[in-house]
């Protein structure tokens, strides 16, 4: 999917996209992609939140007009850096909303942010078992053949895109590193954030049981909440209108909390 953003901040242009801006914001949105996924996965959010909400989509190096930048494979820079084009931005009620490989890094910067007094009101965790949860997977060491046959599992990347050769010789770089990224990525059972989570899941998803899902609890001192939907590991596409009305109600929630 394609879309013209417009430019965030100075200080943030390179990692934030902004795809409906204007109008007055009671709230803010940012959106962290999954793994291989890039800030336009989330131009249907923006879509149907702006212009009442800010919706940020961040942009990992290495994808669309950010390809010619080398991939970051470590979890820890990434959040590092995301968390320091975010730190700019004008305080007020936010929400954190990631996807797979993005659920780890909206908590990974959010842990960060709270040390700084500035975190989120609020993280939407989908499709992602629990930071500490493990399991020993090594796709980032499959040869290109094996990594397709992952994506394909997942049900993650439209059809035409895998047929499309050219299109895979540029996005197979950045798939690699972000799976080495995830893949890699360890956290402490006690790593806690204050911000309430939310946790949506499909049951039928091969990368988190809803054990695994359900483990996010231990990760929040705040208010938890999990949501099961039908489907695999990209269910938030068929329903996405349900999702969007989680998302709904934590922005309602926070934007209150803070009147």
């Amino acid at each position: 999917m394609s879309a013209q953003s417009t430019a965030t901040d100075t200080g943030s242009t390179t990692w934030l996209r902004r795809y409906h801006p204007g109008g007055r914001s009671r709230a803010r949105l940012v959106c962290f992609p999954h793994a291989g996924g890039s800030a336009s996965f989330f131009h249907p959010v923006s879509a149907r939140f702006a212009p009442g909400t800010d919706v940020v989509a961040v942009q990992y190096p290495g994808r669309q007009d950010r390809r010619r930048e080398p991939c970051l494979d470590d979890i820890s820079v990434l959040a590092d850096r995301i968390a320091a084009a975010l730190a700019p931005l004008p305080p007020g009620p936010t929400v954190f909303f990631g996807h797979s490989m993005g659920a780890v890094l909206a908590f990974e910067t959010a842990w960060r942010l709270e040390r700084t007094g500035a975190g989120p009101d609020a993280v939407v965790a989908s499709g992602r078992r629990a930071p500490a949860t493990h399991r020993a997977e090594a796709v980032h060491r499959l040869d290109d053949d094996g990594v397709l046959a992952e994506l394909r599992l997942l049900n993650g990347t439209a059809s035409a895109v895998l047929a499309d050769e050219e299109i895979l010789r540029m996005a197979l770089p950045a798939i690699r590193g972000d799976y080495r990224a995830v893949e890699t990525y360890t956290c402490a059972p006690d790593r806690r954030i204050s911000a309430p989570i939310t946790v949506v899941t499909g049951d039928s998803d091969p990368k988190t049981t809803e054990d695994e899902a359900g483990a996010w609890q231990g990760h929040t001192t705040g208010a938890f909440a999990m949501h099961v939907f039908a489907g695999g590991h990209f269910f938030l596409i068929e329903h996405q209108a349900a999702v969007d009305a989680v998302i709904a109600a934590e922005l309602d929630r926070v934007a209150g909390d803070r009147t």
